[in-house]
């Protein structure tokens, strides 16, 4: 099984399974992981909001407008910056790594209206 590894707002790393098909905010949860989702994975948020290890970025497919649109509202966004719940796990993100952001933005946009 894939493995990959969550870096906490204090630095400290830990290795988890990562199921082929959940997504890194699913695997998070199951963890307790703490990644707030509050949008449950629906894209209307960016509590979900993880800086991907610069070494593993390339290896994710590119981020679709919607997610570049939700990544936008994301506190203390970066180049690498990408949403844990479009982050699906491939036998290829093996090791992949990311990192919890020091802090997160709640600005849940009602979809009915957008």
């Amino acid at each position: 099984m894939p493995k990959m590894t969550f870096v906490d707002r204090d630095g400290t790393a830990q290795q988890v399974d990562a199921p082929i098909g959940l997504s890194v905010l699913e695997i998070a949860h199951r963890n307790q992981i703490d990644l707030e989702g509050a949008c449950e994975g629906s894209l209307a948020c960016s509590t979900c909001h993880v800086v991907v290890d610069a070494d593993d970025y390339d290896r994710l497919p590119a981020a679709t407008e919607a997610e570049e649109d939700m990544l936008d509202l994301a506190f203390g966004l970066t180049h690498t910056s990408r949403l844990g719940c479009q982050i699906i796990i491939t036998p290829e993100l093996d090791g992949l790594t990311v990192r919890l952001p020091a802090a997160t933005r709640n600005m849940q946009v009602d979809k009915k209206k957008a």
